[in-house]
C-alpha cells in the first residue's frame, strides 16, 4: 500500500475538521471537529509507522504507542469539554459559542469611561442611583427569584 493513501485521506479529515473548528456555532459540533482533527493524526501515525517499520529491522511501533496516547488524551478532553458544554447550557441556556460572553457584560451594556456630561449631580442635589449591571442578582438570588 502507497504512502499517498492515508496521508491524503488524513489530509481531507483534519481540512474538515478544521473547516467544522472555524464555521460552527454550536460548541459541541466544534468538540466533534476538533476530535476528527485528532483522529486524522492518528491515521497519519499509524500509516507512518506501518511504512517506516518495513524499512527498519527492528519495529518499535512508536506510532501505534503515540496513537494509543492520543486517544486517551482526546478522550479526557472530549469528557471535560462536554461537562463544561453542559454547565454553560444548563447555566445559560444556549450553546452558541457567540452568545456566551462574560456575565459581567450584557449584550447592549457599555464599559464605563468615566464621568460624562450629565452624570453628576443635579440642581437639586444628587441623582437618585439607577441599576447597572452590578446591581443585578447574580447566583442563587437570580435562580430564587426566576422560580418565585
Amino acid at each position: 500500500m502507497h504512502l499517498a493513501y492515508p496521508a491524503v485521506l488524513s489530509a481531507l479529515l483534519f481540512c474538515t475538521g478544521l473547516y467544522g473548528v472555524l464555521a460552527r456555532r454550536n460548541a459541541i459540533l466544534v468538540l466533534m471537529s476538533v476530535e476528527l482533527m485528532l483522529n486524522a493524526v492518528n491515521l497519519n501515525l499509524v500509516a507512518f509507522d506501518v511504512w517506516l517499520s518495513k524499512a527498519a529491522e527492528e519495529t518499535l511501533h512508536s506510532g501505534q504507542a503515540l496513537t494509543l496516547f492520543t486517544i486517551a488524551i482526546a478522550a479526557a478532553e472530549i469528557g471535560i469539554g462536554l461537562a463544561i458544554v453542559l454547565a454553560v447550557y444548563r447555566n445559560r441556556g444556549t450553546s452558541d459559542i457567540d452568545k456566551l460572553r462574560d456575565t459581567a457584560e450584557g449584550p447592549d451594556d457599555d464599559p464605563d469611561d468615566g464621568p460624562g456630561p450629565g452624570d453628576g449631580p443635579g440642581p437639586d442635589g444628587p441623582r437618585p442611583a439607577t441599576a447597572t449591571a452590578t446591581d443585578r442578582p447574580t447566583g442563587a438570588a437570580e435562580k430564587a427569584e426566576a422560580t418565585a
